[in-house]
């Protein structure tokens, strides 16, 4: 490799050991931020001319050659050279073989900058797919919410049949987790939306740069306010990661759930044959892949996070070469959400209820124990005594000495109009609070989904 072939050939009399090369290329990972790159050099050309250090010539046979090179990279006929350590260097001695004045591109920028701007101007739109995407399983849950009408399931706490809801305020439950999720990615773009431009390798530059331009140009919000943290800010990245890994999380308990929902021992829910997979050997399996994969990748996603931010924590102002380990866990977790979206969107948006076997489940008189409880509070008795006196009931009806049912009929505090609420279907309509899992406060909620979604 010629030593003429690096950016930094002047200072070096020989070319880098090959270990070296090898350790510090990042061309093959940021290569996917050649259009983001060569958008920075557009708004970093045009400024240069306006404020004198490009003549007009110049800056249009440039653009020209950012587009053509654009056109190469994205139909896949662009060479890449053996000194191409990274895309930065590609793009420039691509325009600068297209044109001469490719070599005044780099003029009041460094890498460091520039790279700065490249992953936040492909971390905002990143957010951006994601959230959409984020919002389309909603939309899903949504949608199942509101064909469920009136049906229930047993609530769970402990994984223990607590008390009866409806199926839509369950799915609903996870529709506002992901709202959350939107609302931490749409915060964290705001912190992203920050041009770096003009910070050079450091410290700023002498030449009569315009930061607001380039930043104006790129749709930016602000511009940095010192330059030592703008190059050594990825706090953005950090921060992204943290909101993807918590998305992460959120669709891993959903996969749990339907995991255990499609299980012969549940049977609350029938999976379709387009997102599940069979077995190679047991011809009577159907195995909830999907669900267990986006409980999988989870793990993933908290590790990436978990890794850079390791990274980060001894670093030195300004730039230094740990933080190109920024790319690779980004982009693997936006890639990996982006899929696991698709996919349980796809598996949520076919998925069958078995509303009957759900409403069996949340039937037994058992969960109904808290109505007994405060049944008592509304003539009234104080909490703490009617639940034990519905607690000693229960553990006399499991002990076989009679039904639930028949002993509240016969106890003096409580009688046959209590005993009324053990029916099947009857207490999962009087959590009637705002919030609440009956049928009427659900039908409520959903006008506020709905609106959250902005339906």
């Amino acid at each position: 490799m010629s030593k003429r072939g690096q950016l930094w050939h002047g200072r070096f009399e020989g070319g880098p050991a090959e270990a070296l090369q090898a350790l510090n290329d990042s061309l093959p990972f940021d290569q996917r931020m050649f259009r983001e790159d060569i958008a920075g050099s557009r708004a970093h050309v045009a400024m240069l001319c306006q404020v004198g250090l490009f003549t007009a010539d110049e800056r249009d046979g440039v653009l020209a050659a950012l587009d053509l090179t654009e056109s190469e990279i994205a139909t896949g006929v662009f060479e890449f050279a053996e000194s191409d350590e990274d895309i930065h260097t590609a793009v420039e001695r691509r325009v600068t073989e297209l044109h001469p004045a490719g070599a005044k591109m780099h003029t009041g920028r460094s890498r460091n900058d520039q790279v700065a701007t490249d992953v936040r101007l492909w971390t905002r739109s990143a957010i951006d797919e994601v959230i959409e995407l984020v919002q389309r399983l909603q939309a899903t849950l949504l949608a199942q919410a509101e064909e469920a009408g009136d049906a229930y399931l047993p609530g769970y706490t402990h994984l223990q049949q607590a008390q009866p809801v409806a199926l839509a305020h369950h799915l609903l439950a996870h529709g506002w987790a992901l709202g959350r999720d939107v609302e931490r990615l749409q915060q964290a773009r705001t912190r992203v939306n920050v041009s770096t431009l003009g910070a050079g390798a450091l410290a700023g530059s002498s030449l009569p740069l315009d930061p607001a331009m380039t930043a104006a140009e790129l749709g930016f919000d602000s511009v940095f306010d010192n330059s030592l943290d703008a190059v050594s800010d990825r706090d953005f990245v950090a921060e992204t990661l943290f909101a993807l890994s918590l998305l992460g999380v959120h669709l891993s308990r959903i996969g749990e759930e339907m995991w255990l929902w499609a299980s012969t021992e549940f049977g609350f829910v029938e999976l379709d044959d387009a997102f599940s997979t069979g077995s190679s050997m047991m011809p009577q399996k159907k195995n909830p892949d999907i669900a267990e994969l986006a409980r999988g990748k989870a793990g993933r996603l908290i590790g990436h996070l978990t890794g850079f931010l390791a990274t980060l924590k001894a670093l030195p102002l300004t730039y230094n070469k740990d933080l190109q380990e920024d790319k690779e866990p980004l982009f693997d977790s936006v890639d990996t959400v982006r899929l696991t979206l698709l996919a349980l969107d796809g598996m949520m948006s076919t998925i069958r209820f078995r509303t009957d076997q759900m409403a069996a489940q949340a039937s037994s008189p058992y969960a109904a124990a808290t109505d007994l409880a405060e049944y008592l509070v509304d003539r009234g008795m104080a909490f703490r005594d009617g639940h034990a006196i519905v607690g000693e009931l229960v553990r006399r009806a499991l002990a076989g000495e009679a039904s639930l049912e028949s002993l509240v009929s016969d106890h003096p505090a409580l009688g046959t109009e209590a005993a009324a609420l053990l029916a099947p279907g009857v207490s999962v309509t009087r959590r009637t609070t705002h919030g609440g899992g009956s049928p009427l406060a659900v039908a409520e909620q959903l006008t506020r989904f709905r609106a959250h979604l902005g339906r």
